[in-house]
């Protein structure tokens, strides 16, 4: 299970990016709304790329990878969707893109239930 991994730094690393894109690329630029929406977008990037960093490194214990991926596949689909769509509404004021944040948002919570699925669905780990 590399790709979580792999991902996971990718968009941690595009979330420290975006954040200092909007504290300071921005501040003249969009409103102090809009500031407040695209660090959002920032802040919801970041948690959940830790997330796909974690499910990387659960994938070593006697929990189910199918879920794992899954988990994975919807956070991956959550900061595409929600974060990204934050993105594009402040940078584009297209405020009918405010739409599909939910969408990514549904994807963020469908990921953070497989990954208790995958918990409570883990074989024990022997003791010592």
């Amino acid at each position: 299970m590399r790709w979580p991994l792999i991902l996971g730094a990718l968009f941690a690393m595009l979330a420290v990016m975006a954040g200092a894109f909007g504290a300071h690329g921005l501040r003249a630029l969009v409103s102090e709304r809009g500031l407040e929406i695209f660090q959002t977008g920032a802040t919801y990037q970041m948690y959940h790329a830790l997330g796909l960093i974690l499910i990387a490194l659960l994938a070593v214990l006697p929990v189910s990878r199918r879920l794992l991926g899954l988990a994975a596949g919807f956070f991956t689909a959550g900061i595409v969707l929600f974060s990204g769509s934050l993105y594009l509404l402040v940078l584009t004021e297209t405020p009918s893109l405010g739409a599909v944040t939910p969408i990514g948002g549904v994807c963020f919570i469908a990921g953070w239930a497989l990954l208790i699925a995958a918990g409570a669905l883990a074989s024990p780990c022997p003791t010592e």
